[in-house]
């Protein structure tokens, strides 16, 4: 064999080598964690039950795994022009948490289409948008009604969606654009209503002290009442004796008034 003939072998060979790596990998499909494969085979679904995450060998001439993803995906859509209660025109910005059910995945590459899956869930979005902001003020989304908005919105797509095999996890209300003169007029309401709540804490608070006055008040001539009742001649000219004591006893120089009966304490009566 000559050498021209060897190396014909030799390219030959890679190549048959070559076509037959390129072979093999296109004759496994892997379907990764968060997906389930369904087999096609010229064209047609072969698969009974959706295929779980691992590796399977195919014919790639005739056969392919679609992958259907069943992880959560956050889809994030801006909606114009939605109609309020009173006949405004909002915009916002969106954003719908679903996912494909593992057992429906034969049934949507039959009827949908992976690729056209999210087409469905945004018409299903703008068309339940649409319906509940109509039943709400424009101002409800900026107070508590808004998670009752979101939670309207999901319950419709669901009722639209029906049993294609798309659950609706949440839809999420990320920003809203009112009209202007609206948008201020909210704002002044708030503002008042805050300084209305303000008001009401100084006057529960005034009304407190004062109630704390009172009490203090009726404490103190309560104590002088029972004071009073107490006194008589006896127990005054004993604490006047006792004053006396105290005055004597004291080292700086004193002047000492006295009638005889009670000192420091004349009494003017006859």
């Amino acid at each position: 064999m000559t050498i021209s003939s060897k190396n014909t072998l030799k390219s030959v060979i890679k190549i048959v080598v070559l076509a037959f790596c390129i072979c093999s990998l296109n004759a496994c499909a892997i379907v990764r964690p968060g997906q389930v494969g369904v087999k096609q085979r010229l064209g047609k679904i072969k698969s009974k039950a959706p295929l779980k995450a691992g590796v399977y060998g195919i014919c790639p001439f005739t056969t392919k795994v679609v992958k259907v993803p069943t992880r959560t995906i956050n889809l994030p859509v801006n909606l114009t022009s939605l109609p309020s209660k009173e006949g405004l025109s909002i915009d916002c910005e969106l954003a719908v948490l679903f996912h494909i059910e593992p057992a429906s995945a034969i049934k949507i590459v039959e009827t949908v289409g992976v690729r056209y899956g999210e087409g469905i869930i945004l018409s299903s979005l703008r068309s339940a948008a649409a319906d509940v902001t109509a039943q709400f003020f424009a101002k409800d989304m900026h107070t508590s009604e808004r998670e009752k908005i979101e939670q309207a919105i999901a319950e419709k797509m669901t009722s639209i969606l029906g049993d294609r095999g798309f659950v609706v996890e949440a839809v999420l209300l990320k920003s809203i654009s009112l009209p202007e003169n609206l948008a201020r007029a909210i704002e002044r309401k708030l503002q008042a209503e805050q300084e209305a709540q303000t008001m009401e804490f100084v006057l529960q608070k005034e009304t407190q002290e004062a109630e704390r006055l009172r009490i203090e008040a009726e404490g103190i001539r309560n104590a002088n009442k029972i004071i009073t009742e107490g006194l008589n001649d006896l127990i005054i000219k004993y604490k006047s004796l006792e004053v006396f004591d105290k005055l004597s006893r004291s080292p700086n120089a004193k002047v000492i008034i006295t009638n005889g009966n009670a000192p420091l304490l004349i009494d003017d009566k006859p």
